[in-house]
């Protein structure tokens, strides 16, 4: 399961189907729907949230935005709750291990986006998250 800090904008088609997938499933796991990856390490920083499934819907919509803009039909029925503005702190070096993280992906699944990205430095990071000084989050398992 990988719930990207990045936008959802970098991502190839096979990345953002799985990332909607994988995030639906995360959301079932919040909300008790299902046993499996209950202790899976890239849910803690929303079971951290004040409100972790109003947390994991606002960053549902964000993809569901960039689905759109895809002219991908991603079914918004299936997302919790309605928009919100919920906020996550990410660290400059989560984004920055993410970013490598989506390239070497991209080098051999698509290579023309990989091109694309690997001239840009600075990924921009989801619209949930605001950055700060910091290195790679300590739920991260590089």
């Amino acid at each position: 399961m990988r719930i990207w800090s990045i936008h959802p904008c970098y991502l190839d088609a096979k990345g953002l189907v799985a990332l909607w997938r994988e995030t639906l499933l995360a959301q079932a796991v919040l909300l008790g729907n299902t046993k499996g990856y209950q202790n899976h390490p890239q849910l803690t920083r929303f079971r951290d949230c004040r409100n972790p499934i109003a947390s994991l819907s606002t960053y549902l919509w964000s993809v569901v935005d960039e689905a759109k803009v895809r002219n991908y039909r991603f079914d918004a029925t299936k997302v919790h709750l309605p928009k919100g503005r919920h906020r996550i702190s990410l660290t400059m070096g989560q984004l920055a291990f993410e970013r490598q993280h989506l390239l070497n992906k991209l080098v051999e699944r698509d290579p023309e986006r990989y091109q694309q990205w690997l001239k840009e430095e600075n990924f921009k990071p989801h619209p949930m998250f605001q950055l700060e000084e910091g290195g790679i989050a300590e739920w991260e398992r590089p």
